[in-house]
């Protein structure tokens, strides 16, 4: 064998070892890349789930802390639980094989994150009424907060008491969030949309929502 010969087997090894190197090299680039994707994945999500609690966080404190008066909170409260009864009224007309599963809207709001026919139909509900998750998040809380002394005016007695309720809620609450539930759901009643007889699903509605930690 030609010293020429051996030169170039031993270039060609040199080579393939280079090569294959170059391969693991790449391989372990890969999967640095992965477990990057999957740890940003993972941050962003924790984020995601902080930014949502401390918004949650930022409206009960808004809601206990609004500053009407018991006969302005009374006429939110009308607003209010007309809306939710709106809404789960719908949902039992567009769900007539689930009304025994589904007495309360807190029953919907349970039974729409583990069942995704529900939570389809749900979302389909919202977009009717041109709601997001976040406007009845903000309603539930203010139900919560205020439903245990509220009192149902009718809308003949709103009015009589005060003319721009939009207006009072501009000014008012200071909480965006907030402000634009109870925004929305006085639009969704003056247009019309809301249930006829809130008196008789008062009841139900005291389990509007799953517990709430302290």
């Amino acid at each position: 064998m030609t010293h020429e010969t051996t030169t170039l087997i031993s270039l060609k090894e040199a080579m393939k070892r280079v090569d294959n190197k170059l391969q693991a090299l790449d391989t372990q680039f890969k999967e640095l890349d992965i477990t990057k994707d999957n740890l940003t994945l993972r941050f962003e999500h924790h984020s995601k789930t902080l930014a949502s609690q401390a918004a949650q966080d930022e409206i009960w404190t808004a809601a206990l802390a609004l500053g009407f008066t018991s006969m302005e909170l009374n006429i939110l409260y009308s607003y209010v639980i007309e809306v939710l009864i709106c809404l789960h009224t719908r949902m039992l007309q567009k769900l007539p094989n689930l009304v025994r599963s589904l007495p309360t809207l807190a029953s919907v709001l349970r039974r729409k994150a583990k069942n995704k026919h529900v939570r389809l139909v749900w979302e389909s509900v919202l977009q009717e009424y041109g709601l997001q998750e976040r406007d009845v998040s903000a309603l539930c809380t203010f139900f919560i907060v205020h439903g245990n002394k509220g009192e149902h005016y009718a809308a003949n007695v709103r009015r009589m008491y005060i003319k721009d309720v939009s207006f009072m809620i501009t000014n008012m609450v200071k909480n965006q969030a907030l402000q634009d539930g109870l925004l929305r759901a006085v639009q969704i009643i003056e247009n019309g949309k809301a249930a006829q007889d809130p008196e008789n699903s008062r009841a139900p509605l005291k389990d509007l929502m799953p517990p709430v930690k302290d």
